[in-house]
């Protein structure tokens, strides 16, 4: 077939000249009053909300924090939390999550990597960082409400870090993407055109505040007038209480990985008479590959005229979405294929082969996204910036484009079809995950000479992360202890499912893991919390 370059070239618009939290004043000025955060009975007016964020910012400019800082944030997600996000990019730094749902040490390598000096916390959090963080703690139930509440001046620019997300590293060691303000502005930009994003818009933010998703859950209310609501996390892993959430607070916008709207697709088709009363507008999905047929009995329950789905592929190096695609009735005929759409705007997409050529029309390609949405790069890894974040050889000089390791082909209409992985990483529940991480932290339990972590699906849509472990001699690793042992250092989704002893780990001819010779793990190797519980 002859090459050529299939991409939805890069359309610039303006150069973005605001801050992300200036868009957000902007809208303070224009309605203080209007409801801006939902958090459990709290309920914030953009006014309060910004009145809260400027005594924290002010606070941190005393304290000598300033633009490409980092502060973490190390919080619960609840009312406090949007107002201290603000509080951090106003006073011109950059906010670094930290979720209370990650194990301790996790975290501490995190703030220890990142050179983190200031933390922001509450008093019932503020312990926990003890063992493994000794700079200031700024806790926000001491703060009182004095201070000043005037919105400081411009200290950063457009390119200065507006967050810094840690996602799981290859090597055992997890990696900080760095995003600017401008990678988001522009995010907003676009995708108010693209998705009908206004002031009537009320966000779920459902999803960690380490996890890019909360980014856009976040903006997409604050920066255009809307309202967000932040969900508890026992209510967002409850599918009963987020689903009578969504209703009582007539939720328009909801961003959700495949996995989670599984929930509500199964309340669709079960007669669940709530959903009747959603007042969705748009579902977005994005995180993980996109099962089509899945989604058919939430169609059935709930015309796509009356809620709009749509299909988000992206990533945390690219600025949380990339590509768009409304779903169809015609996607739901083509049930194995999972449609990724065209490239927003201002960016552009290529699928090359090994060689760095484009492929043509129908043949598998690695994705490559180059535009204002590839971020600066990953913290203090300059080595691993330069292999991933490449120079664009389609695009004007000096221009970079972002290495994804996902596949995909184009389709002869100029869509892309998204096919998966091209490498080891892999994405449980909307979670990125890279399966070495896992290898080297089994590895590193005690009486475990050698272990490799795979991805399994032994039963179709049953995903699970198997770890396999070759014990040093005159050992027999219990598995609850190996569990604890990982639980120290991995978040809860990346510790397998199931652990599985054997006598070594096998391989092919040519010395790579034989994954197809690896045993499935069976009832005995089931992951266990303690004293059986019965199911009820």
């Amino acid at each position: 077939a002859e090459r050529a370059v299939v991409v939805v070239p890069p359309v610039l618009g303006a150069e973005v000249d605001v801050l992300a939290h200036e868009l957000f004043e902007a809208r303070v000025v224009e309605s203080p009053d209007v409801v801006a955060v939902v958090a459990g009975e709290s309920r914030l007016s953009y006014g309060e909300v910004n009145a809260r964020a400027n005594r924290l910012a002010w606070l941190l400019r005393d304290v000598g924090v300033g633009p490409e800082d980092l502060v973490g944030v190390y919080l619960e997600r609840g009312p406090e939390l949007v107002p201290a996000l603000l509080g951090v990019v106003k006073s011109g730094a950059g906010y670094l999550p930290l979720d209370p749902a990650n194990p301790v040490e996790r975290l501490g390598f995190v703030v220890g990597d990142a050179g983190v000096r200031v933390v922001v916390t509450s008093a019932g959090l503020a312990a926990g960082l003890a063992g493994v963080f000794d700079g200031r703690l700024i806790v926000l139930d001491e703060l009182g409400v004095e201070g000043r509440v005037d919105d400081p001046p411009r200290v950063a620019t457009p390119d200065s870090v507006l967050y810094t997300i840690y996602t799981s590293g290859s090597t055992g060691r997890p990696k900080g993407c760095v995003v600017t303000h401008a990678n988001v502005v522009r995010l907003m930009r676009v995708c108010a055109g693209e998705l009908g994003i206004d002031a009537s818009g009320v966000w779920s933010m459902a999803h960690s505040f380490a996890f890019d998703f909360s980014v856009f859950e976040m903006w997409g209310a604050l920066a255009f007038g809307g309202r967000v609501v932040v969900v508890p996390r026992s209510v967002a892993r409850s599918p009963e209480d987020f689903l009578q959430l969504l209703v009582d607070e007539r939720v328009t916008f909801l961003s959700q990985t495949p996995t989670a709207f599984r929930a509500l697709v199964s309340a669709a088709a079960g007669g669940d008479e709530r959903v009747d009363r959603l007042a969705l507008r748009s579902v977005v999905f994005g995180g993980e590959k996109l099962e089509i047929a899945e989604l058919r009995p939430w169609v059935d329950r709930v015309a796509l005229d009356r809620v709009a789905l749509v299909n988000m592929y992206g990533i945390t190096e690219t600025t949380v979405h990339v590509t768009v695609r409304g779903l169809t009735m015609g996607d739901l005929a083509a049930p194995g294929v999972s449609p990724a759409g065209v490239a927003l705007p201002d960016l552009a997409v290529y699928l090359l082969d090994p060689c760095g050529e484009p492929v043509p029309v129908g043949v598998p390609g690695e994705i490559y996204v180059a535009g204002p949405g590839v971020a600066r790069g990953y913290l203090g890894r300059a080595a691993l910036t330069a292999q991933r974040f490449v120079p664009d050889p389609f695009g004007a000089a000096g221009t970079r484009m972002y290495r994804s390791g996902d596949l995909a082909r184009w389709t002869v209409h100029g869509t892309l079809e998204f096919l998966g992985r091209a490498d080891d990483q892999v994405k449980v529940r909307g979670f990125r995950i890279e399966l070495g991480e896992i290898s080297a932290a089994l590895s590193a339990c005690a009486g475990v000479r050698d272990a490799v972590a795979v991805l399994r699906e032994d039963t179709p849509g049953d995903k699970r992360i198997v770890g396999y472990l070759v014990p040093m001699a005159g050992h027999r690793p219990d598995s609850r202890v190996v569990r604890d042992q990982l639980a120290r250092t991995l978040p809860d989704y990346m510790v397998p499912a199931a652990l599985v002893e054997i006598d070594a780990i096998p391989v092919t001819a040519n010395g790579k893991l034989d994954k197809r010779a690896l045993p499935a793990p069976d009832g005995t190797h089931l992951r266990t919390a303690g004293e059986y519980v019965a199911p009820r």
